[in-house]
């Protein structure tokens, strides 16, 4: 399980960068909070952090059901392959919105397997006890 953490903390870090980028971004557009439009590239970097955050709310918790009742080290795979996976998307949405897809769909993916991985072994485990 300390992989599960270590890979849980880079996610906490990836999320950390990606505000820090958005007030980046928002120091180069002049653009002041609480505005949350008038620039393209600010509109995108927030929409990168907050579908993040959005994200983890479901990854997190799915990640560490897999461990318990799947395996840790898959779940931590995982949840690398989902880091990885924001990684490209943040890149993709910063050239231009439809260019997201790749990132999305890897971490999609990523959190789907954890999840349905994580509740299956959850219920086996359920009904053996």
């Amino acid at each position: 399980m300390a992989l599960v953490s270590v890979v849980m903390g880079v996610i906490l870090l990836e999320y950390i960068v990606f505000v820090m980028m958005v007030g980046m971004t928002r120091g180069k557009t002049g653009i002041q909070a609480p505005a949350m439009t008038g620039d393209p590239k600010l509109e995108r970097m927030i929409r990168v952090q907050l579908n993040t955050l959005e994200q983890m709310v479901v990854v997190i918790p799915a990640m560490w059901l897999f461990a318990s009742y799947i395996s840790a080290p898959v779940a931590a795979g995982l949840g690398a392959l989902f880091v990885l996976g924001r990684a490209l998307y943040c890149r993709g949405y910063l050239m231009a919105a439809e260019k997201r897809s790749l990132g999305f769909g890897i971490g999609g993916l990523a959190t789907l397997v954890l999840v349905l991985g994580g509740l299956y072994g959850s219920v086996i485990a359920a009904l053996a006890s």
